[in-house]
């Protein structure tokens, strides 16, 4: 599905991001795995090749610009051009909005929506030179919907999907197709470790699934709008949620 294409994943060192990586490498893409935790970029490029395919790694803080341009210049020196950016780094602060500090904001903030625009940033840049391109936003339902303790979260995946949307209207004509996938709750291994069993009650109560999603069902949405299957659709947002999103009322069979 991806064969002769190249990518970017931010954040692939675990969960979610290196879900992404794995299984955009296994649909034939060459991966530039990052990560602010090298080791863990590194493990997951590893995997990648022990699984026949092509994947470098690289240490990136999303929140340095030169770090954004070293990694779209990795790509384009290993395979020539960077056909798909997939922004997935992140880091989450969960407060009530009284005890949400100026410092929280900033640092929520400055990685999930400045850092993936400066990601963004340069990746279509390249992409609109070569008239083709995708760029992937990994934004939350906290960003849809008010939560508690969600004041720098929210507010940071709620500017990423505007932002998304914005980079759609200007760049779509230009080749470039900008897309959210909004995961609900996933069942990564940082969410196993801090969700007691009220928390995981409380999700399975709001989820019409009934179930946490996983992150490689995150990437198989991923996959498919960096896929020739999307080639117009540009400026939505995808909910993986298990029907978390759509929820009004309702009770138990």
């Amino acid at each position: 599905m991806l064969e002769g294409k190249s990518a970017i994943v931010t954040g692939a060192g675990r969960g979610i991001g290196q879900a992404i990586a794995l299984k955009l490498a296994r649909e034939g893409a060459a991966v530039v795995a990052t990560d602010l935790a090298e080791d863990n970029a590194a493990e997951t490029a590893q995997m990648i090749r022990d699984a026949g395919g092509a994947a470098v790694a690289l240490k990136v803080d999303v929140t340095n610009e030169a770090d954004a341009e070293a990694q779209v210049a990795l790509a384009i020196e290993r395979w020539g051009k960077l056909d798909i950016l997939v922004n997935n780094a992140g880091t989450s602060c969960a407060k009530p909005f009284l005890e949400t500090t100026k410092e929280d904001m900033e640092r929520v903030i400055g990685v999930n929506l400045i850092g993936a625009f400066l990601c963004a940033r340069v990746a279509a840049a390249h992409m609109v030179g070569r008239g083709a391109g995708r760029i992937i936003n990994i934004a939350s339902l906290s960003g849809q919907r008010g939560g508690w303790g969600r004041a720098a979260y929210g507010t940071a995946k709620a500017g990423l999907e505007v932002m998304s949307r914005i980079m759609a209207v200007e760049l779509s004509a230009k080749g470039v197709l900008t897309n959210n996938v909004a995961p609900g709750a996933i069942a990564t291994q940082m969410a196993l470790e801090m969700h007691d069993q009220k928390t995981r009650d409380a999700y399975h109560r709001l989820i019409p699934q009934r179930r946490y999603g996983t992150p490689e069902e995150i990437a198989d949405a991923v996959a498919f709008l960096a896929s020739d299957q999307a080639t117009h659709i540009s400026g939505v947002t995808l909910n993986v949620d298990g029907g978390f999103w759509a929820a009004g009322l309702m009770f138990d069979d």
